[in-house]
């Protein structure tokens, strides 16, 4: 789909259909022309309504109010209305007042995170028609416009949420035809295509060489060999170095410690950790972001077999720390305590691990939430109000000295599991902590991805499956980093 701004009133725009936003019921806006149909209809003009007047070609999407946010969702509400219409072009008015490149955002990261669609195995693929979408910022006339902080908002919109969609479709893909093999080729292939971008790929010899033992250990019993992947984002004079690490589990059956069958339906979603950090560097790379970016994924599967890794093994991570395995379905942070260990090297000054890691999180915050976790405050939050911003739903779990205790394992030096069931998100991320240096624990945030990563319904703009959790708010956390304290024109943009 293309998008186009423009200063041109909404009713000398020619366009197939329109896209008409209602505010809190407010059916007395001048764009409002179908007042009696509305009331007909019983149209409340409240959050998740939609009426389509196919006779006016005009579909009408409420909202409670012009947050950011509830744009983005009444966008991809219209949109999701008119699918089947077979309309060419649409056009919409950005509702704004005071600045044209907030709501211009949401408008465009709405209807390209709205419409996507994962149908690569469907025989009969449903055809989207819309081809162009014509953004009017009328509501903005009365003032002095410059049309290119708009075209800009555009333009940055469509990368975060085409890279967004790229890391649904790498989720979303079965894990025969996305293993560690194949997750290494897209990440080495993609790399090819962007400026400033290395890719290194690490093979079995390379994580024996790099002592990665707890890694090579959930490996092992796969037929499909794990791959250490390393990419990175150098741009001239970067400012600070962004490290992000995720977790590339592109199947997990739970090794001996096996999951029941209904759970192992949807571990496919076990990469989500990675997909995020692929997309993020490649989000990173297209927007042209002043640092240097790194991507370091951890990609394997975890299978049964006689060489399996068992319960009661002790492995010997990168760092010399000894861990006990109480259970080989938390394979999942014994793969980042090696990627982690290696991430600290490349000496950070800001570490984020994103991971499918917990159940826990899920009933925590629910599925729809990213748990955040770490020891610094003020870094939390500054990723929180970034996660606002993109859309992305974000709370708050509290380290503490007593949850550390019960990693506590009496023939190595931690266990890979608590020894109690109470606060599993929080044990998991304290456990991670064991293998970050002292400088860096300040620097580091743990996102656990487990709730939002892949939910098997529709919600709000997502489909059901894959949502490329943390993508978004990673890239908004980034480019809140590339403003000065003197410039609020584009801080308040944000």
């Amino acid at each position: 789909m293309k998008f186009n701004v423009t200063e041109e009133k909404i009713a000398d725009i020619q366009a197939d259909c329109e896209i008409v936003i209602v505010v809190d019921g407010a059916l007395d806006h001048k764009w409002v022309r179908e007042k009696g149909d509305l009331e007909t209809l019983d149209f409340k003009g409240k959050l998740d309504n939609v009426a389509f007047l196919p006779h006016q070609h005009r579909v009408y999407t409420g909202v409670d109010s012009l947050d950011r946010d509830e744009i983005r969702l009444a966008v991809a509400n219209a949109l999701k209305a008119i699918r089947k219409a077979k309309y060419r072009s649409i056009k919409i008015g950005s509702y704004v007042k005071d600045c044209p490149v907030t709501n211009t955002k949401a408008i465009v990261e709405g209807a390209l995170l709205g419409t996507y669609r994962y149908d690569r195995y469907k025989s009969e693929k449903e055809p989207f028609t819309i081809e162009e979408m014509i953004i009017s910022l009328e509501e903005y006339a009365g003032k002095t416009l410059n049309l290119d902080p708009a075209k800009k908002a555009v333009a940055e919109a469509e990368i975060i949420a085409e890279v967004t969609n790229h890391a649904k479709e790498i989720v979303n893909t079965p894990p025969e035809d996305m293993t560690p093999v194949l997750l290494a080729e897209y990440a080495y292939e993609m790399a090819k295509d962007l400026e400033n971008v290395t890719c290194f790929i690490g093979d079995e010899n390379f994580l024996e060489e790099e002592k990665m033992g707890a890694f090579l250990a959930v490996s092992r019993a796969s037929s499909h060999p794990p791959r250490f992947i390393h990419l990175v984002y150098k741009p001239e004079d970067a400012q600070k170095r962004f490290v992000f690490v995720g977790k590339g589990l592109t199947y997990d059956s739970g090794g001996l410690s096996l999951k029941p069958s209904e759970h192992m339906v949807s571990m496919k979603a076990d990469k989500s950790g990675a997909a995020a950090a692929i997309s993020i560097l490649e989000g990173a790379a297209r927007l042209k972001l002043p640092f240097e970016v790194h991507a370091i994924i951890g990609a394997c599967e975890n299978m049964i077999g006689g060489n399996a890794y068992k319960p009661d093994d002790v492995l010997v991570a990168r760092n010399g720390k000894t861990i006990e395995v109480r259970n080989t379905d938390a394979e999942g942070r014994l793969v980042l305590a090696d990627c982690l260990c290696y991430a600290t090297d490349q000496k950070p000054d800001y570490l984020v691990d994103l991971a499918t890691l917990t159940g826990a999180c899920v009933v925590a915050v629910g599925e729809y939430t990213t748990g955040v976790m770490g020891h610094s405050s003020p870094l939390k939050h500054s990723l929180m109000s970034a996660a606002t911003k993109s859309g992305e739903l974000t709370g708050s779990l509290p380290f503490n000295r007593y949850l550390k205790q019960l990693l506590k394992s009496n023939i190595a030096d931690i266990s890979n599991i608590s020894s109690s069931r109470y606060g599993g998100a929080i044990t998991a991320a304290l456990f991670l902590d064991n293998f970050i240096d002292e400088p860096y624990k300040e620097k580091w945030l743990h996102l656990d991805i487990a709730g939002p990563a892949y939910v098997e319904k529709d919600w709000g703009y997502n489909q059901a499956g894959a949502s490329g959790a943390g993508v978004r708010m990673c890239l908004y956390w980034m480019k809140e980093h590339t403003y000065t304290k003197n410039d609020t024109h584009h801080k308040k943009e944000q």
